[in-house]
């Protein structure tokens, strides 16, 4: 049984997630090889969130997890090392300076577009500092 998820008090949240989550994809979207239709940039649901699945980037392949039951922003890699990042109440500008931070902890290459796409009146990532709520409660 799925829980019932009203949108309107989430929709602030929902907004959050959704420019997050294409930071994170764009940064699958720059690592891993291409495959039709863009397939290569998906997010995947797993048991606590979502997931990029392995991304190949330089010696390592590197695995995000948006971990939605902890509420956090989870990195390993093949290599055994391991970063993450707390998620709150806070600009996208600071989401994307964290998430640069985690994959440079994690030895990535923290390269990407940092512009979203398909959001009306795109603001590129660094630049959006706009206080964005995250609502945790289930």
């Amino acid at each position: 049984m799925w829980p019932d998820i009203p949108y309107e008090p989430w929709r602030e949240t929902c907004s959050a997630l959704h420019l997050y989550a294409q930071i994170v994809g764009k940064y699958r979207l720059a690592h891993t090889p291409w495959v039709n239709h863009s397939w290569h940039a998906t997010l995947y649901v797993n048991a606590r969130g979502l997931t990029t699945s392995i991304i190949p980037d330089g010696t390592v392949g590197v695995e995000v997890v948006f971990d939605l039951l902890d509420h956090a922003i989870t990195g390993a890699t093949t290599d055994g090392r391991k970063a993450s990042f707390s998620l709150g109440p806070m600009s996208v500008a600071e989401f994307h300076r964290r998430f640069l931070d985690l994959i440079s902890q994690l030895g990535g290459t923290a390269q990407f577009d940092a512009r979203p796409n398909e959001v009306p009146n795109p603001v590129p990532f660094p630049d959006d500092r706009q206080a964005r709520p995250y609502d945790a409660r289930p």
